[in-house]
């Protein structure tokens, strides 16, 4: 009996947080490379060929386990290891951001290469972290003589492709028993939240060309009824949901001549809303919009989907477990030369409404006295609405799912801006990398150890999809993108 009491003691002495953390030190270094890496070859959605096989050269390493081309997907893979009845998963990311090259570690907005991509939602360190993440849970759990598998899942184009939402439709997380991902941030906190599903399609209108002068009248204008459905659509605003949005971009004016009347034009639609039925109800309200536009001014209009996403089911039994293990390891230990860069980039490229957007958007604390957060916010009473979108929500509805943020920017910092870009090189940013990392793994520990807790998060689950199953939002019939540029 005692050695049996000796014996558990030393298991759970591996699993420690504390002992994670050592385990992820050891190898954080070759992961610090890898996210740096993948900064300088910026991706965008389903075109990351070069990231996908740093990361597979990464695992390959480890001794992982690698299955390619996920759902069909040339940049979606699978890396696992190990042998059990339980299974958990890592979600990485690795796209980049169209347009957003920046040079790393100044104060300007200053090019590496005109009009080339850039990190600007710094996905060069969230793949590299989940995969630091997967191989710390991996080598702690054979420490301690537990018999799990653990994946790490190669997700592409979380930016406008949804590439995880076509990997929940092919089924590639149906076994897994609860799955943990991360995303750069501001502020450090463990995300309680839901988010906006969406939809996104373009909308193309095809009219007659004629000279704008001598014979109008000849011509139908497909540039007036992308037009035209912009304002139908800002006039359909006032009759939905406070909490829904609909974006868009004129994507094809149909030329740059004033005097031709334009045969074809474009716009891209995203419209959001906290529940997927009522992105489907207005997705359904823009299509006759679409359709009145093309009949007012005598074209045709086709629409072309893009992509959708759904809401994330928050998890609180896995997020409660996430947020311990976050209070044990520490927020990042950032020192004087980290805080000197954050000073100084938020003295010459943030403001005070940046730092009022951060603290709304995260909860996070307005009057906060430095410039990076090297505190822990606390698990809010019940979840609160994220005012984004993300392809986790597919994976939330399908299993058990938790995420926590790290603060590898200055608070402050604006996303899919060159702000973030310049920043996602620095000591800083490597250093909450690694914490994003130890919080995953320890948490994993913990739900590889813990059969009550995953049970817990899977009654959970059950009970906030309230006895629906998980139903794609892809139509059917649909495939991802085989180029990041428009159909």
């Amino acid at each position: 009996m005692q050695e049996d009491k000796a014996a558990a003691a030393g298991r759970n002495d591996v699993l420690d947080a504390d002992h994670i953390s050592r385990c992820a030190d050891t190898k954080a270094s070759a992961f610090i490379d890898l996210s740096d890496r993948v900064w300088g070859m910026p991706e965008l959605r389903f075109e990351e060929f070069r990231s996908v096989e740093e990361h597979i050269a990464a695992m390959e390493a480890e001794g992982f386990r690698v299955t390619r081309d996920i759902a069909g997907i040339k940049t979606a893979f699978m890396a696992e290891a190990g042998e059990g009845d339980i299974t958990i998963g890592f979600l990485g990311e690795f796209d980049a951001l169209a347009g957003l090259s920046q040079v790393a570690g100044i104060t300007e907005q200053r090019e590496a290469e005109p009009g080339a991509n850039g990190h600007g939602c710094h996905h060069n360190l969230l793949g590299a972290a989940s995969l630091l993440a997967a191989v710390t849970l991996r080598d702690a759990l054979a420490e301690a003589g537990i018999k799990a598998r653990v994946r790490y899942y190669g997700c592409p184009a979380e930016e406008g492709g949804s590439g995880k939402t076509y990997m929940a439709r092919a089924g590639a997380f149906d076994d897994l028993d609860a799955a943990f991902c991360w995303h750069p941030c501001v502020y450090n906190a463990v995300m309680s939240s839901s988010t906006l599903a969406n939809i996104q399609a373009y909308f193309r209108f095809s009219g007659r060309a004629a000279h704008a002068a001598m014979s109008p009248q000849v011509g139908r204008s497909a540039l007036d009824a992308v037009e035209l459905m912009n304002v139908g659509i800002n006039y359909m605003r006032e009759h939905m949901p406070s909490d829904a949005r609909v974006h868009y971009a004129i994507t094809q004016s149909g030329g740059i001549s004033p005097n031709v009347v334009q045969a074809s034009a474009e716009g891209l639609y995203l419209i959001r809303a906290p529940k997927l039925s009522d992105v489907r109800s207005l997705f359904e309200r823009v299509r006759k919009i679409a359709e009145g536009a093309a009949l007012m001014t005598e074209t045709k209009v086709e629409m072309i989907f893009d992509r959708a996403t759904s809401n994330i089911l928050p998890n609180r039994a896995l997020e409660e477990a996430m947020h311990r293990e976050f209070a044990q390891l520490g927020a990042p230990d950032f020192d004087a030369a980290d805080f000197d860069f954050a000073d100084r980039l938020r003295a010459a490229a943030l403001t005070d409404e940046d730092v009022r957007a951060s603290a709304e958007a995260f909860g996070g604390p307005e009057d906060y006295a430095k410039s990076l957060h090297d505190d822990l916010l606390p698990l809010p009473d019940r979840p609160g609405l994220l005012f984004g979108s993300t392809d986790v929500g597919d994976v939330s509805w399908v299993v058990p799912t938790a995420q926590c943020l790290t603060a590898t920017a200055a608070i402050g910092t604006p996303f899919h801006a060159w702000q973030a870009v310049t920043q996602a090189k620095l000591p800083a940013a490597h250093k909450a990398m690694v914490t994003a990392a130890k919080v995953m793994a320890a948490t994993g520990a913990r739900a590889a150890s813990d059969s009550e807790l995953l049970a817990r998060a899977k009654q959970e689950l059950i009970s906030r999809r309230k006895g629906q199953a998980y139903q794609s939002p892809l139509p059917e019939g649909s495939e991802p993108p085989t180029r990041a540029a428009r159909p």
